[in-house]
């Protein structure tokens, strides 16, 4: 088998790299101008308001509004599932939603150092049949400087509970 090659002059060359290289050089300008207080590494007091920012953010089930949290390239574990990207973090919400009905959450504090957070979590939701469930899980969280969460792990577990048995009964608020 013949290869052909193409022969290209250096200044060609020259360009398209460096056209390249400015291209992502400008890019990452724009994204480390983009900021979500508070920024690590944390306290006490910014880590419990990380948590809690992330709690009222996923109890809005707007996916677009929850992605904004998390780096471009945010690399995810939930459950079983491998998730990179903030399209693929849209996807994988608007499909959770779509399934994990009335959903309601409350996320606490468990550790923090540096620029990592672990959380606590709990969230009730009801399938399409009206069967009722409770989830129970941890997340380790891990951010970039700017303060979007860069990696997230989440191990849960689903526990089927009576709608009688229902912790999480407050109103649900209007997706903003």
């Amino acid at each position: 088998m013949k290869t052909n090659f193409v022969k290209i002059s250096k200044p060609v060359l020259f360009r398209v790299f460096y056209s390249n290289y400015y291209t992502h050089q400008i890019e990452n300008r724009y994204l480390s101008m983009e900021t979500k207080p508070p920024l690590p590494p944390f306290t006490l007091e910014s880590a419990t308001a990380k948590v809690q920012a992330a709690e009222d953010a996923w109890n809005t089930r707007n996916p677009e509004k929850v992605a904004l949290a998390y780096t471009i390239d945010s690399e995810w574990r939930n459950r079983a599932e491998f998730i990179s990207g903030r399209e693929e973090i849209i996807a994988f919400l608007k499909r959770k939603w779509a399934k994990e009905l009335d959903y309601r959450l409350r996320k606490r504090l468990w550790s923090f150092m540096d620029n990592r957070i672990s959380v606590c979590f709990e969230y009730e939701w009801h399938d399409d049949s009206g069967f009722w469930y409770r989830a129970y899980g941890n997340e380790n969280w891990e951010f970039a400087e700017n303060g979007l969460m860069k990696r997230r792990e989440a191990s849960i577990n689903d526990v089927p509970i009576k709608e009688s048995e229902r912790k999480f009964l407050w109103e649900r608020s209007v997706i903003s």
